[in-house]
């Protein structure tokens, strides 16, 4: 029996890359629901028997035909969308790691209209999920972090 996204029995494991490439980040804006038109990683739902890193690698490769090195873990992340009736549509945990890419070529699967680089001060303006804002802060956290420690 497939699981269904729309009103689930029990939460889907999504993974997701979150690339950065000098100082920046790359998100795609969603075609579908959830979040059709928000800017988001790029990512999915983990398969059976797949391993959350490598799930999140194959994602990136499917939707931007892009290679990645992962970095780590960035976070884990609840998110769950509620319908009218506050019933819950949508539960994913969410599994999201720092990557960097491999090349410079970007090719959008099906699943996104387009997709860009953001300095991470610029996503909070953004349309785009609560959990891209908050990793993008993160992100923005660690890099400030780095750059500290090399000063000192």
């Amino acid at each position: 029996m497939r699981s269904r996204r729309e009103y689930p029995e029990h939460p889907l494991v999504g993974v997701g890359g979150f690339i950065h490439k000098d100082g920046r980040v790359l998100l795609i804006r969603r075609k579908f629901e959830p979040n059709r038109g928000r800017w988001a990683p790029p990512g999915g739902l983990l398969e059976v028997g797949e391993d959350p890193q490598e799930a999140a690698k194959r994602e990136v490769r499917e939707e931007l035909g892009l290679e990645v090195e992962v970095e780590g873990l960035l976070q884990v992340a609840n998110e769950v969308i509620k319908d009218e009736e506050g019933r819950i549509k949508f539960h994913f945990v969410l599994i999201d790691y720092l990557m960097r890419p491999l090349g410079e070529k970007i090719t959008l699967n099906e699943e996104s209209d387009e997709f860009a680089w953001f300095e991470p001060s610029a996503v909070e303006g953004l349309n785009a999920t609560a959990n891209t804002k908050l990793i993008t802060k993160k992100f923005g956290e660690v890099m400030e972090e780095g750059r500290r420690s090399k000063v000192a």
